[in-house]
């Protein structure tokens, strides 16, 4: 493994716990297992469960061990274990290879990585070591990273409540009393700000990463802008889920990061952040600049900026390297659904 990771699957019989569920309900979680399983939760590593089992007796059996809450989307039932590891990479919309499956089956890690040749695979982990796992260790343990599994729990029934609604999209959305709080960057933002530009891969404008330091020296200096911004609705928060970098020219704001999280992607809040930032610059009576660099997850970023209007007037970096360019005529509004609330610096 080379890359942090995001998710941790686990299979149940004689992996969780020793013994096969089917023909004893006298299962024993394997030692130190409860133990792994919170200090991952607390470290914001999401987890599930891919099992071939009976759903509600697999279910009732982590219930009784006081474990079921801390599995998001699990995956029990007969199907191929490639389908349900594809169910769980859908709803959590991460990439396979951010997702560690943990299977005592070596022919069952085959099928999996057959199917999903980026997914990390273990037939076996040794108790002790397992959480020394240098990609089981995020550089930062944030307060939104404490609590990402209530966050995702918190859209599971988002995503229920939507699959049931009889009406336009756009109705539920208006009844999720949604806010959108945007806020200038202060120093204790600074770790998530940063866990932002490591974690974020799909609405990211550059892949760039930022450290703790140099995002403060952008923090304090006068040329620059740094935005982090926050959605709510009352289901409960998303936490900090965008993040902005500006440099202010004399002539142009020059974004040269721009990136929003994947769980907001369904809510419409993709470009509100970027017309924020856009109605400033007009307002300073400057035009606007952006970096884009391609990579093989971030398309969407980049039909975001064309659908704002913002057209490529240079290549750099052999190729490697977008310059956009915007002149601010027309700057796109907010979604009429969600209330959008700025603080002051």
């Amino acid at each position: 493994m080379t890359k942090e990771i995001k998710c941790v699957v686990w299979d149940l019989d004689e992996t969780l716990w020793d013994g096969t569920l089917l023909e004893s309900e006298q299962v024993r979680l394997k030692p130190g297992m409860k133990e792994i399983l919170h200090v991952l939760d607390e470290r914001g590593i999401l987890q599930s469960v891919c099992s071939k089992n009976d759903y509600n007796h697999a279910m009732t059996a982590l219930k009784e061990r006081g474990l079921d809450h801390l599995f998001i989307y699990p995956q029990i039932g007969w199907d191929a274990k490639s389908i349900l590891i594809g169910n769980i990479q859908r709803e959590l919309n991460i990439g396979f290879d951010s997702i560690l499956f943990i299977d005592d089956q070596m022919f069952e890690l085959d099928e999996v990585k057959s199917v999903h040749p980026d997914i990390f695979c273990m037939q076996t982990i040794d108790q002790r070591t397992f959480l020394d796992i240098a990609e089981l260790n995020p550089k930062f343990i944030t307060v939104d990273s404490a609590r990402r599994r209530s966050m995702y729990m918190d859209d599971m029934q988002r995503k229920q409540d939507e699959q049931t609604y009889n009406g336009p999209k756009e109705q539920f959305l208006s009844q999720l009393n949604m806010e959108f709080i945007i806020s200038p960057a202060t120093e204790e933002d600074l770790a998530r700000a940063s866990e932002l530009t490591v974690r974020t891969h799909q609405l990211n404008a550059t892949g760039v990463t930022y450290d703790h330091d140099e995002l403060n020296r952008f923090r304090q200096s006068d040329s620059h802008r740094l935005y982090l911004c926050e959605l709510t609705d009352k289901y409960g928060t998303y936490g900090k889920i965008g993040l902005v970098l500006a440099e202010i020219t004399d002539t142009h704001w020059h974004l040269k990061l721009l990136l929003m999280s994947c769980r907001v992607m369904s809510r419409g809040v993709g470009t509100i952040l970027l017309s924020f930032m856009m109605d400033q610059a007009k307002k300073d009576g400057k035009k606007m600049l952006a970096d884009f660099r391609k990579t093989d997850r971030n398309k969407m970023m980049y039909i975001t900026y064309r659908f704002a209007n913002f057209k490529e007037i240079d290549v750099r970096e052999d190729g490697e390297l977008l310059l956009l360019e915007n002149d601010l005529s027309v700057v796109q509004k907010y979604p009429e659904y969600i209330r959008i609330i700025v603080k002051e610096r």
